[in-house]
């Protein structure tokens, strides 16, 4: 999802050296993964009303304003800092746009289940599967990236965010921890928590299924 991590930091260094067309470019390599992480968490109802391409300039307009700050003292990759500021510009989009009055806007928003993104639902229906998901069973795949992504939806927001975290957004357990305000060991238990509970849902539903 996220674009590779060596290129970043020497466009970083360039930036920092005064390069002004780095900036642009460190921007714009970001782009498509900051518009994969508001497609999934800006509320469907509000993606009626606001453009996902508007959410992501906002961030980069944002992300540029402030990259000075950030080079001066970063306390976090520069992914994770993107992501924190798309997560504030998705917030403020929650509350400019109430769904309704039994929303609580004052806290992160509700993850809904991830929609199209196929490769990422294959790879951890894979690794939840006991199944070898060949690239040639194709209607399989589909079908276990659907029922992976129903499963997800059924979760609890603070395993449904981890499993996003991790294998959706790509995100490394030491990136989850900081962004929960967790010690990384904290971060993997939850983690391993998530997935048992997914694993369970997902034997839960092929049990309905069989007895259907």
């Amino acid at each position: 999802m996220w674009p590779e991590s060596d290129k970043t930091e020497e466009l970083l260094l360039q930036v920092k050296q005064g390069d002004e067309a780095a900036v642009n470019q460190l921007m714009e390599r970001h782009r498509e993964a900051l518009r994969q992480i508001v497609r999934m968490r800006l509320d469907q109802k509000i993606q009626r009303r606001v453009d996902v391409s508007d959410v992501v300039q906002d961030v980069l307009v944002e992300a540029n304003r402030r990259l000075q700050d950030y080079l001066q003292n970063p306390a976090m990759s520069f992914r994770l800092w993107l992501r924190q500021i798309a997560q504030d510009r998705i917030i403020d989009a929650h509350r400019r746009h109430r769904i309704s009055a039994r929303r609580s806007v004052d806290r992160e928003q509700a993850l809904a289940a991830p929609r199209g993104y196929d490769q990422s639902s294959i790879q951890l229906a894979g690794l939840l599967s006991d199944q070898a998901l060949t690239p040639e069973a194709a209607a399989l795949q589909q079908e276990m990236a659907r029922r992976v992504e129903a499963a997800v939806s059924r979760l609890e927001e603070r395993d449904s965010e981890i499993i996003v975290m991790r294998h959706y957004e790509h995100l490394s357990n030491q990136e989850i921890a900081h962004a929960l305000n967790l010690t990384e060991p904290a971060a993997s238990m939850r983690y391993l928590r998530a997935i048992r509970r997914l694993k369970e849902i997902l034997q839960s539903g092929s049990s309905d299924a069989s007895a259907g």
